[in-house]
């Protein structure tokens, strides 16, 4: 047993909602004596076989004793969580800390109506969370041969499990440290949860609607009517306490006086009775909401979005909403149409998110607008459960999503976007509309923290995630209508079709400013022999191309011509569809309404050169990100995480509340040194005595600076003197330069060691609000400071992502051999960064590192400045265990 000062009090932060197999949902939090009662009612209700493989006996009821020890525990060294469903008690795990302190038994026990549904491996995944925080690290159990449900369990949960067998017991035993089988292990039963919820919302066998109205007009009444009319294939249920009849439906009072199951409840009704109906679905074990009330915008409404949403999830329901406008999905199967929206998209492969109701009836008009089919529409509202990442999780397995068009107003755990999309791009493309000030405001109603870092930090994280990142709901039609047809294109090549050359060249002209290469063809197609004609051999000329192994994809730039039918056109360019190359349209001064922006006749169509280019451009550039295969980032030799870890704990007594620490010389050393990282140390003197000490010990020659932070870079203005050699020479420059910093307030000076001369880069690393771990790369001095010349990653990052984190500023240049001087070392720059980035994505409690400037040469690398700050870590969003965000 560790003999430590026990913290008795409750630790909240275990608390978490998480998602079973079934995609239902349950509460986990750590057990009380007040879960006395409930436990022993889940044990009674046991079958005899689950009790004797729990206990290795049967007994009908637990002892007073057994349960006082059950419910009594400190949280350090005997911890124990529960599931809970409503009020009851589904499952139980629980560790008890071993005569080695490092090493403790667990053990769990999952109500027979539950098992099967993943709580065992939830209960693992949380047990070994906790027990990581309180210095355990290994586990160990006693199964019974028989128990192949629990032996499952750990053999499947990625840790490297050693089982001998011992008197009639399976004895296993391993270590709990995160594996790389572990992590995928968990992503892999995360991303089935979570698509299994959302699934259940998208193809419900019945809904009940709550709020149904008589009253034209009403919100009830709309949603009531448009899921009869979409032909849902399930039972529809209407739900109004004040009428006998509701639309031809005979009307319930309440969900629970329903006779039959319900997968799915919409909810209409005003705020204040929307509790009410949560309670009321969840006694009839309803499965899913969807909340189209509003009224949530304000600070109360934000505190009753949590209240609801924690009621609904510990009564088993995923909640999509307030304020949402609805679910749509196509499936003939399915045919369900729940909306506040007029407008239904026709069927297809494009899956549609979005958050708020408004932007979600302005996303489906354009989608109809530029006849893009969906197979599915899902608005989140104000997001206060299902989001964005569980919805990707869903798309991902879709057979008819083929593609994934987002806009998002918030985020809420960009992390795991990040991590989501990331897997998702590798098979589907995923269009996000955002604008710049994502993340940086919070609209009305939305919960979720504001980032600090610049907004570039995040377009980072997008583009690292393959991510085609455009800026209004049209260009995300733009792009989504090329791909719902066709493949991104191989190459940036373009063979440019036109009946006019002066539009040729205009869209040759845009082309190459996206990016794209459209000089290869430059055709005129004569339109003055009429229809019959032309078909044929444009029919020809596009074939041609189409096989033709230096062009990637065609653009057809037609303007209006009489007795030419722009229909029979695309009927051509349609036949086309089937292949891999993009052949799209150009109509500039088409005003037929029928054929406008958009997807006819399987042809993406544009109305000018700009939309038809940026499409393709923003298409070629997923297309290279594909090409290039992830590679993991290789760890570095030398680093000790465990000790970092360790010193940081040491290091968090110093800080205060939400202060932070700013390290001394001799505590950034030791910090730096657990991940291999070194820094030339300094001296700040007031007096040339004082000044020639510090070089005599640092050793010569010296750089004398300002100690400013702002002046101790700037050799134009007097503010460094490098490669003193002796101290003569100390003497007369600390003289000149004390008298010259005088005049900017400047009374005291710095010396290092001189390091070898080199390109004077920045790097630094923050711990964001939204972000989570922000690294920034640049070179000193103008480029940085006055041209904003950042190159902003998320870790953690890629081989690709490393090496792009280097190239990506405009003045690298300088890195790869500049006017005459030598490249600089890449292999030493990288792996400097590679231990930064570790470094800030492993200890969130590193909220500043700063190092400025570190010099790079061919040979060497100089690390002449760190400033290192240590703050009171929030707990990482994007924690090992499951749970949903709260």
């Amino acid at each position: 047993m560790v003999d430590r000062k026990l913290s008795v009090a409750y630790p909240s932060h275990w608390e978490a909602d998480v998602v079973l197999r079934d995609g239902t949902t349950a509460h986990l939090r750590p057990i009380t004596p007040a879960d006395a009662q409930a436990l022993q009612d889940m044990h009674r209700k046991q079958s005899e076989t689950s009790v004797y493989l729990r206990y290795f006996t049967y007994k009908s009821s637990l002892t007073a004793k057994e349960l006082e020890r059950f419910t009594h525990v400190d949280y350090v060294n005997r911890v124990a969580f529960t599931v809970l469903r409503g009020n009851s008690i589904i499952g139980v795990g629980r560790y008890d800390r071993l005569d080695d302190p490092a090493e403790a038994e667990v053990a769990f026990n999952v109500s027979d109506e539950y098992q099967g549904t993943g709580i065992g491996s939830i209960l693992l995944e949380h047990l070994a969370a906790a027990a990581r925080e309180n210095d355990i690290t290994r586990f160990t159990a006693e199964v019974l041969p028989e128990n192949r449900k629990m032996l499952t369990v750990f053999s499947d949960a990625g840790y490297n499990v050693a089982r001998h067998f011992e008197d009639g017991v399976v004895m296993l035993e391993f270590p709990i440290n995160p594996t790389e089988k572990s992590r995928e292990v968990t992503e892999a039963r995360e991303h089935r949860a979570e698509a299994s919820s959302v699934a259940g919302i998208l193809a419900p066998s019945s809904i009940a609607v709550i709020g149904a109205s008589r009253r034209w007009g009403k919100l009830g009444n709309a949603v009531l009517h448009r899921l009869v009319e979409s032909g849902f294939t399930g039972s529809v249920y209407a739900v109004n306490d004040s009428a006998l009849e509701v639309g031809g439906f005979m009307a319930y009072g309440k969900v629970s006086e329903i006779p039959g199951p319900v997968d799915l409840a919409v909810i209409c009704v005003p705020r204040e009775r929307v509790t009410q109906a949560i309670e009321d679905c969840g006694s009839h074990g309803v499965k899913g909401l969807v909340i189209m009330s509003a009224g949530y915008e304000n600070v109360d409404g934000l505190l009753e979005q949590r209240e609801l949403v924690s009621l609904a999830r510990a009564n088993g329901m995923r909640v999509l909403g307030p304020a949402s406008l609805g679910l749509v999905n196509t499936d003939p199967e399915v045919n369900l149409h729940i909306s506040g929206a007029a407008v239904t998209p026709a069927a297809g492969n494009v899956g549609l998110f979005s958050q708020s109701a408004s932007m979600g009836m302005i996303l489906q008009g354009v989608a109809v607008q530029h006849a893009i089919g969906i197979s599915s529409s899902i608005s989140s509202g104000l997001r206060a459960d299902v989001s964005g990442n569980d919805a990707m999780q869903y798309f991902e397995d879709d057979p008819r999503t083929e593609l994934v068009a987002m806009h998002l107003e918030s985020f809420g755990n960009p992390r795991k976007f990040a991590r989501i999309a990331r897997r998702l791009a590798r098979s589907k493309p995923v269009i996000v509309a955002k604008s710049d000030l994502l993340g940086r405001r919070l609209p009305p109603g939305h919960s979720a923290r504001i980032g600090q870092a610049p907004s570039s930090a995040l377009n980072a994280m997008l583009r690292q995630s393959g991510v085609i990142r455009v800026r209004s709901v049209e260009e995300l039609m733009e792009v989504a209508g090329l791909l719902s047809i066709f493949k991104a294109p191989a190459g940036p090549r373009v063979g440019v079709l036109s009946n006019s050359l002066t539009l040729a060249e205009v869209v040759c002209d845009v082309a190459q400013a996206r990016n794209l290469n459209a000089t290869a063809q430059r055709e005129e197609l004569d339109y003055t022999a009429g229809q019959s004609v032309l078909l044929p051999a444009l029919r020809s000329r596009i074939a041609a191309l189409v096989a033709d192994e230096q062009i990637d994809s065609i653009i057809l730039a037609q303007l209006p011509h009489p007795g030419i039918s722009t229909e029979a056109v695309l009927g051509v360019l349609a036949e086309f569809a089937a292949q891999d190359k993009p052949v799209i349209a150009v109509l500039p001064g088409h005003v037929d309404e029928k054929i406008c922006g958009g997807v006819h006749h399987q042809v993406p169509v544009y109305i000018s050169p700009t939309a038809a280019a940026g499409a393709l451009g923003k298409a070629y550039g997923y297309r290279q990100w594909l090409d290039i295969p992830f590679e993991p980032l290789v760890e570095p030799e030398g680093l000790d995480v465990q000790g970092a870890a360790d010193y940081l704990q040491e290091l968090a007594g110093q800080v205060n509340g939400t202060e932070l620490l700013e390290l001394d010389p001799q505590q950034s050393a030791r910090l730096l040194g657990y991940y291999g990282l070194e820094f030339f140390g300094s001296t700040v003197v007031s007096t040339a005595d004082q000044a020639v000490a510090a070089a005599n010990e640092l050793g010569w020659p010296v750089v004398l600076k300002a100690n400013d932070p702002d002046l101790r870079q700037r050799l134009d203005l007097g503010g460094v003197r490098l490669d003193i050699p002796d101290e003569a020479s100390l003497r007369a420059n600390f003289a000149h330069m004390s008298a010259l910093m005088a005049g900017y307030g400047v009374t005291s000076l710095e010396v290092q060691s001189m390091a070898d001369a080199g390109q004077a880069c920045v790097l630094q690393g923050m711990e964001d609000p939204l972000l989570g771990p922000v690294v920034s790369f640049g070179l000193s001095g103008d480029a940085v400071n006055l041209l904003d010349d950042w190159a902003h990653g998320v870790p953690p990052f890629s081989a690709t992502d490393l090496a792009q984190l280097v190239h990506r500023p405009r003045s690298s240049a300088r890195l790869f051999g500049y006017q005459g001087l030598p490249a600089v070392d890449l292999g030493l720059l990288t792996d400097f960064i590679t231990r930064v980035s570790l470094l800030k994505d492993n200890h969130p409690e590193v909220t500043i590192a700063n190092f400025a400037p570190v010099s790079v040469s061919a040979h060497s690398l100089s690390v002449l400045g760190v400033k290192l700050k240590i703050g009171n870590a929030q707990q990482r969003t994007d924690s090992i265990r499951r749970a949903l965000r709260s």
